[in-house]
């Protein structure tokens, strides 16, 4: 069988080789934690601490704002220094909760948890919920919420996105291998919410040793496979995964539920074995520190709200002062704006590069070459869709399917004339879904 693929796509240099042999890392954080209320998708969480409280590690500091939302945490114990504005990684100034770190990281007292067989489908959810688990691959879609389709029934596919397409980022990889019973472990959670499920580890080909110690782990549950992959950016994305392993499609006005599928990533699964078998909340994850400007890239298990500047540090630091620092891969990610931003639930990576290649290369006029259409995994005109978003013609860029963009970022990379396509494209596309909301 050849490996499952989409069409489009794009190869770039995948830079994985400065962390990828770096074992994971345990980092204790020195500094203040800083805990955003916002980090998922949906209203934001509410503090149920004040300036002043002493906390213990694993003691809940912001329940959930609302159905869609997710608790937080204090992932250390300290005291509480008060509620401040805060940049998060993305670059936005958000209210976050201070806690100074005593360094004794006393815990709480967990709550007795029943094996897995004796526990029924909504005592799993609750459990997932109160973890404050989220989408980790980037998203941050609360866990609980996907869990819970309209008709349960009807999923036939857990895939576990094993793929991590994006360059740089070695986070993933190195659970796969180091926490492979884990993983595995939050994959039979999952499937106990769907029986009529398969579970489906769908990792690229470029981690064979990934595949291989997958298969070994799974080859006594019978409800579980290793799907390979064709290497290609960005065959991580919801929706080319899906394509690639069901050869179902899915739009912008679907969920991948409507196609039978729920897809979860390798951190999201490890945080929900932790949850439902460990009964313990979303405390940490692990974060590569990579790029050229880094003096020993890595991998690290780091507590959440540890600043990213206390991750450079563990990694030496820098070789040049660098001109780009980026959260999350250097194609979907963020310019960063401090490094003193916080680690929080969606921090794959930080970036550091010695050249801003994007500021050395000013765009010029469109060659109408369609290399844009070629690579579009989502078989749209990005050249197109960039000029009706720079005109601000939402009705034509809506009649284009603009709105099936999945912000990838390849029409960019490819674009002879430099042109920032995503970054328009992305710009109209979210005023016209916020613009469809409203009506």
């Amino acid at each position: 069988m050849g490996l499952l693929t989409f069409k489009g796509g794009i190869h770039p240099d995948d830079g994985k080789r400065f962390s990828k042999d770096q074992p994971i890392q345990v980092l204790l954080p020195k500094g203040d934690l800083v805990y955003p209320l916002s980090q998922h998708i949906g209203a934001p969480a509410r503090p149920v601490v004040k300036k002043g409280d002493h906390v213990l590690k694993g003691q809940l500091i912001a329940e959930a704002g609302g159905f869609v939302s997710a608790p937080v945490y204090a992932s250390v114990s300290g005291t509480v220094k008060g509620l401040e504005q805060r940049f998060n990684p993305a670059g936005t100034r958000t209210e976050c909760i201070v806690i100074e770190n005593d360094g004794q990281y006393s815990e709480t007292e967990y709550e007795p948890v029943k094996p897995l067989s004796e526990m029924e489908r909504d005592e799993i959810l609750e459990k997932i919920a109160e973890a404050g688990i989220v989408g980790m691959g980037g998203a941050g879609f609360p866990t609980r919420v996907k869990l819970t389709p309209k008709e349960p029934d009807k999923i036939e596919y857990i895939i576990a996105n094993c793929a991590e397409c994006e360059p740089y980022i070695t986070a993933d990889y190195r659970r796969m291998l180091e926490n492979t019973d884990e993983l595995v472990s939050g994959m039979r959670v999952v499937l106990a919410l769907f029986p009529n499920a398969k579970g489906v580890f769908a990792v690229e080909d470029n981690k064979k040793d990934c595949i291989e110690k997958l298969k070994t782990a799974v080859s006594n549950e019978p409800k579980m496979e290793v799907a390979a992959l064709m290497t290609k950016y960005p065959q991580g994305a919801e929706r080319q995964l899906i394509y690639a392993v069901t050869k179902r499609a899915i739009n912008s006005s679907m969920l991948p539920a409507d196609a039978g599928c729920i897809v979860d990533n390798v951190e999201t699964l490890i945080g929900i074995h932790n949850a439902v078998i460990n009964g313990k909340p979303l405390m940490e994850r692990v974060v590569t520190v990579s790029g050229d400007a880094v003096a020993s890239p890595g991998n690290y298990k780091v507590l959440l709200g540890t600043s990213h500047q206390e991750l450079l540090d563990a990694a030496g630091g820098f070789i040049v002062q660098p001109e780009k620092l980026i959260s999350g891969g250097p194609m979907m990610g963020f310019a960063m704006v401090t490094p003193d931003a916080p680690v929080t639930k969606t921090s794959s990576s930080i970036l550091a590069f010695k050249e801003d290649d994007v500021v050395k290369n000013p765009e010029t006029a469109c060659i109408n070459c369609a290399r844009c259409v070629d690579v579009c995994p989502s078989r749209i005109i990005p050249s197109r869709l960039a000029d009706y978003a720079l005109r601000h013609d939402e009705e034509s860029f809506v009649a284009m399917n603009g709105l099936e963009c999945v912000e990838c970022g390849s029409c960019s990379y490819v674009c002879p004339a430099k042109r920032q396509l995503k970054q328009a494209i992305g710009s109209m596309r979210k005023t016209a879904l916020a613009n469809r909301k409203k009506k």
